[in-house]
């Protein structure tokens, strides 16, 4: 390289007067930028430390409030004089006793432990108020609750004594007096809260809807102190605010230098030292010449076959967002919250499905979700993400997934996302997804993973639409104008505090049922019994409630209502295999010769039933969605599963719809002049059990144990199905060994046509488990 003279060594000043100006704006920019996301962060840190302080005194004042009167209730009851007015049966006596010197309590009422008069007239007393007394005699201990007396709010106490159960109810400001004193900040949002019911509130009501992020219980009361934020702006760069502040700073701090160089206020000695290397520089280069020199670097995008380039998606915190591919099932998405479930994971997730309706050249879908506390705040996450990906989302808000599913064809989007943990425990949530009018399964489960995992997001520059509508009135009234009840029934409905409490009782009340509703207030912490009524312990309060109300049938629904269960008014369950034949036998009298599709766990009486009703039979693997993909395929009309999914595609849409169901059940009973008991003792029956589960370690297995049982099976005599696990078919019975897809353990059924038949069965596949895996502890 030729020497150059010392003064080509210097920098020229007119680029850097050219360049230096736009250097300062930037820095400028970035520095409000950042000065305005850390001053927003402080502020939302700010408030949310206010709305938490007036939330944790709220619960503090509720809790005091209630063991104050639980305990002055309690003290009154013991007093001498109380105590020999009830040991004497002079109840009038008593209640004037209790409620002596008790000023602000109304007057006691002191029944019979076995509530036959209340139970003669429930709605004149209250459900409510009933409800508190089945408690108390449950707890055997004082129990609080507001109730409704009339149109008015109580606070209601209740307390069994001497063979009797005391109520006693007070003002309800003798609670929320206690709440109004908190000092909730004018942009948040506090309640105070019961069921779905909204006891008090107080601040920016339009919160209200996601409070229950911040929800914690009063005690075991069933109250619930709630609270709400609004959205925060999201963090530049995914910093925290004292990050925000300082980079601000230091950015202005070099915008101010950039300006006093540009300005000559500050001299910058650019002349090359001795020894240093010459580096040219030319006032004549422009930026392009220098790129066409040396080339900015262009990072190769991600491709796939099919798909073109795509952008790779960072979370907000800037770093690549684990996300848990073991939530990611066989029928839907479903984790814990908190664990492997989140907001942030919730719009991942809703982005993926964006992504697949993108390339599928769908633009519009619904959204819906359950009852569960964490709701709210997943639905939102997933709407977000849905909204990215440049989809329009229909928000339904509150909603059985069988109403999801229905809006997806009511308001012809044909795709639908519900947000629900089914019948799981109430710290579970998911995803039920529908794209295209299919139920996602299996590998599209798998792919929305992938997606995320390898950053193949769509994102537009615009995001899509959000419109809120209900569709309750609508599939109320579709089922109405197609069914009604030939005679009244009487029914008790429990919804296991489940999303179906919100509209069943409506729906069956509309086609011409006299409804006794149990359970009914939506409340997702399920405080009365878990919401899944395959398990028979859980319809034991529904068999108690039929029995004292002389009801003529019992329905049971699942936490999102897709499933059902039924009681007869003398408390005998009748499984989902023996409603199948009772709607198999209605749908074939219309289409002889239809295909009615059951899954391996349901009775071997079902096959015959079938075929002696004209119809065509066909065994499937267990699973919602893998049910309704063989519906589609072979055009069936009618499929069921032992868990209590029912599928009707006659006179219906052919998605799992245990509402549906139910309104199908009652009209084919009030049609026939038996009574429902004598219709439904009537179907074939066989001594079986219901389902098995047994527990697995956490090291084991459940797929793999399954297919080393079946790889060594030798079941003499037996018919042998594999299409699910292993079900063996003998001429007196059957058993079924296979893998749940949804949480980690091995299911197991058994049907035999004596006791002796179906012990020798369950005997061979207990021994045979043994052998195959030692380490799983047999229960049955």
């Amino acid at each position: 390289m030729a020497e150059r003279k010392p003064s080509e060594s210097r920098v020229s000043l007119a680029e850097l007067r050219r360049v230096l100006p736009l250097v300062a704006g930037l820095l400028v920019l970035l520095a409000v930028w950042l000065g305005w996301s850390g001053i927003q962060q402080w502020r939302h840190e700010h408030l949310e430390k206010g709305l938490l302080k007036a939330r944790d005194a709220s619960l503090t004042q509720s809790e005091q409030t209630l063991l104050a009167q639980t305990k002055q209730f309690s003290d009154r009851l013991a007093t001498p004089a109380v105590q020999q007015a009830l040991a004497s049966g002079d109840a009038a006596a008593a209640s004037a006793a209790l409620s002596k010197g008790w000023a602000q309590a109304g007057p006691a009422q002191i029944l019979p432990a076995d509530l036959d008069a209340v139970y003669a007239d429930p709605a004149a007393f209250g459900y409510g108020k009933l409800a508190l007394l089945e408690e108390a005699l449950i707890q055997e201990q004082p129990v609080a609750r507001v109730v409704r007396d009339g149109e008015q709010s109580l606070l209601g106490l209740a307390a069994s004594a001497q063979g009797r159960v005391v109520f006693v109810s007070l003002p309800l400001a003798t609670l929320t007096d206690a709440f109004k004193g908190s000092a909730v900040p004018e942009r948040a949002y506090l309640g105070l809260r019961q069921g779905g019911y909204s006891i008090i509130q107080a601040g920016d009501g339009s919160l209200s809807e996601g409070a229950e992020s911040m929800a914690r219980p009063v005690g075991k009361s069933g109250l619930r102190v709630v609270a709400a934020l609004p959205y925060g702006s999201e963090a530049a760069l995914g910093m925290g605010t004292i990050a925000s502040l300082i980079l601000a700073t230091i950015f202005a701090a070099l915008a101010v230098l950039v300006v006093l160089v540009t300005t000559g206020r500050l001299k910058l000695n650019l002349r090359r030292k001795p020894g240093e290397a010459v580096i040219e520089h030319s006032s004549d280069t422009t930026l392009a010449e220098a790129l066409q020199r040396e080339p900015a670097p262009v990072r190769a995008p991600v491709s796939r076959p099919g798909i073109g380039p795509q952008v790779e998606v960072i979370a907000p915190t800037g770093q690549r967002m684990e996300v848990e591919p073991g939530i990611f099932r066989a029928y839907d998405i479903r984790g814990v919250v908190g664990s492997t479930l989140s907001v942030e994971v919730a719009e991942r997730i809703g982005q993926s499905i964006g992504s697949l309706m993108e390339e599928q050249g769908l633009s519009d879908i619904v959204v819906g979700r359950d009852g569960r506390l964490s709701g709210p705040e997943l639905s939102a996450g997933l709407i977000e993400g849905l909204r990215k990906a440049g989809r329009n989302v229909i928000d339904i808000g509150l909603a059985p997934t069988p109403v999801a599913y229905f809006a997806a064809f009511h308001l012809r989007t044909g795709s639908c996302v519900a947000v629900t943990g089914s019948h799981n425990p109430p710290d579970y949530n998911g995803f039920k997804i529908v794209i295209g009018g299919q139920t996602l399964s299996g590998d599209a489960i798998t792919d929305l993973y992938e997606r995320i995992n390898e950053h193949r997001l769509h994102e537009t520059a615009n995001p899509g639409s959000l419109m809120q509508r209900q569709v309750d009135d609508d599939y109320i009234q579709r089922i109405a104008d197609d069914v009604q009840l030939d005679r009244p029934l009487k029914v008790v409905v429990d919804a296991g505090n489940g999303v179906a409490g919100g509209i069943v009782p409506q729906l069956l009340e509309a086609i011409g049922a006299d409804v006794i509703p149990l359970y009914c207030d939506v409340d997702g912490t399920f405080p009365n019994h878990h919401p899944d009524p395959s398990e028979p312990h859980n319809l034991e309060d529904l068999i108690q409630t039929v029995k004292r109300f002389d009801a003529d049938i019992g329905l049971a629904f699942d936490g999102d209502a897709d499933r059902l269960g039924v009681v007869t008014k003398e408390g005998t369950i009748i499984y989902p295999d023996r409603l199948l034949m009772l709607f198999a036998a209605d749908v074939l009298e219309r289409n002889p010769g239809a295909m009615v599709i059951y899954d391996v766990k349901c009775t071997g009486k079902l096959q015959g039933w079938i075929l002696r009703h004209g119809g065509t039979p066909m065994m499937s693997q267990t699973g919602h969605s893998l049910i309704k993909a063989k519906m589609r395929e072979t055009g069936a009309e009618l499929a069921g599963e032992m868990s209590g999914h029912f599928f009707f595609q006659e006179r219906w849409y052919g998605f799992d719809d245990g509402m549906y169901a139910s309104a199908r059940l009652l009209e084919i009973l009030a049609a026939r002049p038996e009574t429902p008991s004598e219709v439904l003792n009537e179907l074939p029956n066989a001594l079986s059990t219901p389902e098995l589960k047994l527990a697995l370690g956490a090291n084991d297995d459940a797929h793999e144990i399954v297919q080393r049982f079946v790889d060594s099976a030798s079941f003499e005599g037996a018919r042998l199905t594999t299409i699910d696990g292993l079900r063996a078919d003998w001429e007196d019975g059957w058993g079924l060994l296979r893998a749940s897809n949804t949480t980690p353990v091995l299911v197991l059924r058994f049907e035999g046509e004596s006791q002796q038949a179906l012990d020798r069965i369950q005997d061979s596949f207990r021994r045979h488990l043994a052998e195959v895996a030692p380490q799983v502890r047999i229960t049955f």
